[in-house]
């Protein structure tokens, strides 16, 4: 045995208590990432193998709410963090600051808040490469898109303007005040729930053909948004999450939900294990999170049939495309609505009409004594008749209102706000709409193919949303013509005023011949200065109408009859020259009774395309098929009197993957802290899914608590304080002398290379990992001696002395590294498994010297 055998690359002194969790050390970097917990919230730590700390964040949560980091996984590339916290939330930082790239909430099942599941468990899963395919290869398929789909089709149009997010409103303390002593904030988009559920892969506004948005940072500066790319290890992977109701929520790509998958009730998933050739789960539910024990022997299977295809991930694209659009359509439309109507910091162009017809009957009323003043009926008579009252001609010539400044700040602000309405709609609203449409019609026909019925579409709602965008399509257009005929109006009545407020004046010699149309002033009084048409699209019912109130003829759903019906009207029309000719007199449809309620009309579109999407991405949990044979849940097992519930201080597990598929090896470490006689037991099982209850035969060694010295009969009781399998070959434990205070050892145990003894079918009678414990203590006065536990390598731990650790490993090839956590948390030992004593000297002084 070596002493001293592995090198250390650092001693941390933490400044506050931290915890280790056992998935903490990134895969293929020398990071490390704490918890610790200070002022009521936990912080995030990440650390690198040799001492210094790169980030330091706080866990942003609800003020009334109080969250607690269960659990973390690392991203298959090792450039993402997700945090599992509280009940139903989760979170993904990057590795390069900390900051929050998205954030995941899981959904409710339920509306009764009392019956949220805590999240117990993260695991993270490099994605299938070897999908199923044809072989004949798909022709059609350009960069994961096919020839003709709606997104091949998006793909070629231009890409719609980008808007500005003024989420972060500069004030004067931004501009004027000191920066060096000024706390920055991180800059945060209020996205509406509706988009914030609507499931989707990682934001990709090209994929909508959209321009990435333009950001405004604190400093005032306009710089695009920045993309998230997602990288070759993580297309495809699955982030799972289990609560403590038995149930695992997958993300693909670690955004896309899948749904949530029932495993046992009122359990925990522990340890689950992903095929890496299938779509397939396996794992050992078991009571509670302490009782070690009650975990199922067998393993429990899940098959998910439609990962094995690309469908899903095609679907998924045309999710998160359709959320962009519906995204862009909601800000569009709300950009619109906030400069119409004002909102808390600006004030609204409508508002400039009554304003000014407010003043005017203001001093109509007080200076010259009209009861019951009409602004309009004075401005009609002044333009019919060129009637002019003496309190009008007052206004007309000493009122601040009529100065050239004050009309030329009105003619600015409804010009503005007009062209606005009329090329937003026509350039950004109409265009992400038939955008959208596009895209549902794609989904109507998934929802037809038979091959699809598994994603449980409904027709009737895809058939409803489709109605829903032409209503919206009609409508904006429709904003658009109102915007476009108000502001022709608006500037005839602005040339009326001047030349009114020419006439007052008295000064013919320099009068213009009047440039104003009669006719749209009138119309402007009527239905512009004082109440606005426009305000209909923002006011008012949900729009109700169809085809037919338009003047269309209301044609029935069938395809090919509508086809049969145009072409014989035009067939017709040919056949007599009279349908052909100039027609004087063209009926129109009376459209003015129409609700055009857009604001409203977008979000509950949104409401109803988030449905539809919602409900189809949970197809891949829905169709899951979970094995039903493990026997007895663990609730149904009895106690044992041979093995009680706290003599098992911990299991840990490793699934040794094989070449062929289905021949995987799960290895089990046991500790059994019998006050008389503390056990070691390393079990070996085929891993796979399995047809029966229990595995074939189970290899089983059994080792006292004890280390062997340099003679044979040197033998030391110890007490093991934790264990971890470091790679598929190693396992590394944590031990001290049995009734002393230390000091404490790190070392190895080649448990790939050890004798297991191989127990026949049947050796297990029951279905939890309770009953093998006790046929294995059954059997122990059967057998001779037991050994102890054979340690090749060792190394004394200068931080940790007595109490329980926490240990996290990293057995990559080009990583070894260990980290071991003391029980106060505050000093962790780095330990390299592959330096040694003389290498760690060499490294130090050379750091010395770098330092120096």
């Amino acid at each position: 045995m070596e002493h001293d055998a592995f090198a250390s690359l650092a001693v941390l002194q933490l400044s506050s208590p931290c915890r280790l969790l056992p998935l903490a050390c990134c895969p293929d970097k020398d990071l490390v990432v704490l918890v610790s917990r200070l002022g009521g919230r936990d912080r995030l730590t990440l650390w690198k193998m040799q001492g210094t700390k790169k980030w330091d964040i706080e866990i942003e949560c609800d003020e009334s709410s109080i969250e607690s980091v269960s659990a973390l996984a690392w991203s298959p590339c090792g450039q993402t963090i997700a945090v599992s916290h509280g009940f139903s939330r989760v979170t993904l930082h990057s590795v390069q600051d900390g900051r929050i790239e998205r954030s995941l909430t899981i959904p409710a099942l339920s509306h009764n808040s009392e019956q949220q599941h805590r999240i117990t468990g993260a695991w993270w899963f490099p994605g299938c490469r070897d999908l199923s395919r044809s072989t004949i290869p798909d022709i059609f398929k350009r960069n994961e898109i096919n020839t003709g789909s709606a997104l091949s089709i998006l793909k070629v149009l231009p890409l719609l303007d980008p808007l500005r997010e003024e989420d972060h409103k500069l004030t004067a303390t931004d501009l004027f005040a000191f920066q060096g002593t000024q706390t920055g904030a991180a800059l945060k988009l209020s996205i509406p729930e509706v988009i914030s559920d609507w499931p989707s892969l990682l934001p990709d506004p090209s994929l909508a053909s959209l321009c990435p948005p333009i950001l405004i940072d604190e400093q005032g500066k306009t710089a695009k948004e920045s993309q998230i790319y997602i990288s070759a290890e993580d297309e495809n992977s699955l982030l799972v999450i289990g609560d403590d109701d038995g149930k695992l929520h997958c993300f693909l790509d670690g955004s896309y939900y899948l749904g949530p998958i029932s495993t046992l009730p009122s359990t925990v998933p522990t340890a689950v294990f992903k095929d890496p050739k299938q779509p397939l789960f396996l794992l050992h539910p078991r009571a509670s999170a302490s009782d070690f024990l009650s975990a199922t022997f067998a393993p429990l299977s899940i098959d998910l049939p439609l990962l094995a295809s690309d469908r899903i991930r095609d679907f998924a694209r045309l999710s998160s495309a359709a959320r962009e659009l519906m995204w862009y359509v909601m800000r569009v439309i709300e950009d619109l609505r906030e400069v119409w109507f004002g909102s808390g910091s600006l004030t609204g162009a409508r508002e400039a009409g009554p304003k000014w017809i407010q003043l005017l009957e203001t001093r109509l009323r007080d200076q010259f004594g009209q009861k019951e003043p009409s602004a309009i009926l004075e401005l009609t008579g002044l333009l019919v008749a060129g009637l002019c009252s003496e309190g009008l001609s007052d206004f007309l010539s000493s009122s601040e209102q009529m100065s050239e400044r004050a009309l030329q700040k009105w003619e600015s602000t409804v010009t503005d706000a007009l062209i606005k309405l009329r090329d937003f709609s026509t350039l950004r609203l109409v265009p992400a709409l038939q955008r959208l449409h596009i895209i549902f019609e794609e989904v109507r026909g998934w929802s037809l193919i038979p091959q699809f019925v598994l994603f449980g579409f409904n027709t009737d709602d895809i058939t409803h949303c489709l109605s829903v965008l032409k209503q919206s399509i009609f409508i904006a257009n429709l904003l658009a013509f109102q915007a476009r005929g108000e502001l022709g109006s608006f500037k005839h009545f602005l040339s009326f005023l001047r030349y009114e407020i020419a006439l007052a004046g008295n000064s013919p010699e320099t009068r213009s011949p009047p440039e104003h149309d009669i006719l749209e002033v009138n119309h402007y009084l009527m239905s512009g200065l004082k109440t606005s048409q426009v305000d209909r699209w923002f006011t008012g019912p949900t729009p109700q109408f169809d085809t037919g109130d338009l003047g269309l003829p209301r044609h029935n759903t069938d395809t090919n009859k509508v086809l049969e019906e145009a072409l014989e009207q035009a067939h017709t029309a040919l056949q007599d020259p009279s349908q052909t000719s100039w027609q004087p007199k063209v009926s129109t449809a009376d459209k003015s009774h129409l609700d055009r309620n857009l604001w409203v009309l977008v979000h509950d579109l949104a409401v109803r395309c988030q449905r539809v999407f919602a409900h189809v991405s949970k197809a891949t949990a829905r169709s899951a098929i979970v094995s039903s044979n493990v026997g007895a849940t663990p609730f149904q097992v009895e106690a044992s009197e041979t093995v009680s519930s706290g003599a098992c201080q911990f299991i840990r597990e490793r699934v040794v993957r094989q070449n062929e598929p289905g021949n995987h090896l799960q290895h089990l470490a046991i500790y059994l802290a019998s006050e008389m006689r503390p056990l070691f037991c390393l079990t070996r099982t085929p891993y796979a899914k399995c047809a029966a209850g229990v595995p074939l035969h189970i290899d089983v060694i059994v080792m006292e608590c004890s280390i062997a010295g340099h003679e044979p009969e040197n033998v030391t009781d110890v007490h093991l304080c934790n264990a971890e399998f470091f790679d598929d070959e190693i396992l590394v434990i944590v031990y001290k002398v049995r009734g002393t205070d230390g000091p404490m050892f790190a070392a190895t145990v080649h448990y790939s290379a050890l004798e297991y003894q191989t127990q026949s079918e049947g050796y297990v009678n029951g279905p939890v990992r309770k009953d093998m414990i006790a046929n294995v203590l059954q059997r122990l006065n059967e057998e001779h001696l037991l050994k102890a536990i054979p340690i090749k390598r060792r190394r004394q731990l200068t931080a940790c002395r007595d109490g329980s650790v926490s240990l996290a490993v990293n057995g990559r090839a080009g990583r070894r590294v260990v980290c071991i956590l003391d029980g106060d948390g505050t000093t962790m030992d780095i330990l390299d498994m592959e330096g040694d004593e003389d290498m760690e000297g060499e490294d130090s002084s050379e750091m010395d010297s770098t330092g120096a």
